[in-house]
């Protein structure tokens, strides 16, 4: 495109911004119409969109060719980036997730039986007596940390303990129940 026919193009962007020149539109429409469903066509777009997106933006044309400024792009570079985010904001759009109804995620937990919560109920005996025959020292360590949900920083801060000793009692603690429980199975 050429100087001249960029001034012309522009020309016709102002007289459809100040006297809603249909004659001076349809010229446009005829020039940049075909080039932008062509354009959009080459990015993977079916023709029945391409054309539905082309009108949208002829419309903007229409409606908004008071806010194109010849001083800062050429009118087909204002009118392909008005395309360009057209096409990005219809694909965003439709590329909604789907509902997958089948996601395991979205099932309710199966139900536990009885003796699945008889056995859980021994396993929870177990851990409790398995803590409880802890040092003291450790037992609180344990209790702070996943009782209580404290980091081993905060740990370390409210005992007045070097972190390293924070992480060395609660590394023994498992250590003790690991042996305990696994005696016991």
């Amino acid at each position: 495109m050429d100087a001249g026919e960029r001034q012309r193009f522009a020309a016709l962007a102002k007289a459809v911004a100040d006297d809603r020149d249909q004659q001076a539109f349809s010229i446009l429409f005829d020039y940049f119409a075909p080039r932008l469903k062509s354009w959009l066509m080459r990015r993977k777009m079916t023709a029945g969109e391409a054309e539905e997106l082309v009108q949208e933006i002829m419309i903007v044309l229409w409606h908004k060719a008071g806010l194109y400024d010849a001083t800062r792009s050429s009118l087909s570079t204002w009118l392909f980036r008005i395309a360009r985010n057209r096409r990005i904001d219809l694909q965003r759009r439709t590329s909604t997730r789907v509902f997958d109804e089948t996601d395991p995620a979205l099932r309710p937990p199966a139900e536990i039986g009885a003796d699945e919560m008889i056995a859980n109920d021994d396993r929870d005996a177990k851990i409790r007596a398995a803590i409880e025959e802890l040092p003291e020292e450790q037992r609180d360590m344990l209790r702070a940390a996943f009782f209580l949900g404290q980091s081993h920083s905060e740990i370390a801060e409210a005992t007045g303990l070097p972190l390293g000793t924070v992480k060395s009692r609660i590394r023994l603690a498992f250590g003790k129940l690991r042996k305990v429980l696994e005696q016991e199975s």
